[in-house]
């Protein structure tokens, strides 16, 4: 059983390693779901409850330019230790990628986080938000949207931080991992 299990562990950091990021990491999305340790889900931006926040129409039109989150949510347990590191070592690897750039470091009530960017100046492709927590597991959220602007995403996120914005479905979002 351990060798069908580290062989699996090598096939899959083959396949991480030998394609370009954006195949990377949606490959990693879609052979993680598969896991059983993983929980995966996608879920409309919506859920956030951004259009109740009070912020400026070019903070409205950011939030309004997500689209969908993808997420992947490890909790982790006593059994499952060493597929954790493996997991949170992938991630890593994806994320280093000169594919990726990031935008921010957050010190979170999960954990550390990180916030990656894909694109360029003008246009974001993707937004990549990963946190991970050595007694809780860790998150990987790959933001999706239409013409997201780097800066306004960072304005928005500000906005958030600083209004009355009550991030009931981020607290959702967290609650999911705890289990």
């Amino acid at each position: 059983m351990k060798k069908v299990y580290w062989v699996l562990v090598m096939v899959i950091g083959f396949t991480i390693s030998s394609c370009s990021s954006e195949q990377s990491l949606q490959q990693y999305f879609i052979a993680s779901s598969e896991n059983p340790n993983f929980m995966s889900f996608d879920l409309p931006s919506s859920l956030l409850n951004l259009e109740k926040a009070e912020f400026s129409e070019i903070q409205k039109k950011t939030a309004s330019s997500l689209k969908k989150l993808n997420i992947l949510a490890f909790q982790k347990k006593d059994n499952n230790t060493a597929d954790y590191e493996v997991q949170k070592a992938a991630i890593k690897t994806i994320l280093k990628s000169s594919d990726f750039s990031e935008l921010m470091k957050m010190n979170t009530s999960f954990g550390k986080a990180t916030i990656q960017l894909k694109g360029d100046d003008d246009t974001i492709d993707e937004i990549v938000i990963y946190g991970d927590n050595d007694e809780k597991g860790l998150i990987l959220v790959r933001v999706l949207g239409d013409d997201m602007n780097p800066a306004s995403f960072v304005q928005l996120i500000q906005a958030m931080e600083k209004s009355d914005f009550d991030g009931k479905g981020l607290e959702q979002l967290g609650n999911l991992i705890k289990g």
